[in-house]
């Protein structure tokens, strides 16, 4: 992230609620504008080191998966190109704890945020490693409130 001139704040936020370890964020700004919120928030367990990487919707980097834009999409278009993929390569879609529609084995989360007068889309990645079941049980409470 440096590398792109993305700046980096550590915060701990307190002890992760399944175990009492203590969990922190790394949060990545953009250089240019100052925007006030970040691009890129990394969580870490302590133990457990990365967990989760949510990536913003407006102003995150593109991130592709098998192909496909995930970040800043209209909902609706990445949810087509999604089922093309599962079609394509014969794996189901399935839903998410947030309702969202993901397919088979990407293990990604996927939200919808405003950008001004339209809705466009972020991601989560996560790790649930040994220390959880799922994305929801490993993600901080913040994650699934990110508008």
């Amino acid at each position: 992230m440096a590398e792109q001139g993305f700046t980096a704040e550590q915060h701990n936020i307190g002890s992760w609620h399944l175990t009492g370890r203590t969990e922190w964020r790394v949060q990545f700004f953009q250089p240019q504008p100052a925007w006030s919120r970040p691009a890129v928030k990394c969580y870490f367990v302590e133990g457990a080191g990365l967990t989760c990487v949510l990536v913003d919707g407006r102003l995150g980097p593109q991130v592709t998966h098998e192909g496909i834009r995930l970040i800043g999409r209209v909902p609706s278009e990445l949810l087509e190109d999604m089922e093309s993929y599962a079609d394509r390569h014969d794996v189901g879609l399935r839903s998410t704890g947030g309702g969202e529609l993901v397919v088979d084995g990407f293990e990604i989360e996927l939200g919808a945020q405003r950008a001004g007068d339209s809705v466009v889309t972020w991601a989560l990645f996560c790790n649930p490693g040994e220390i959880a079941g799922t994305s929801w049980d490993i993600a901080p409470a913040e994650v699934w409130h990110h508008w």
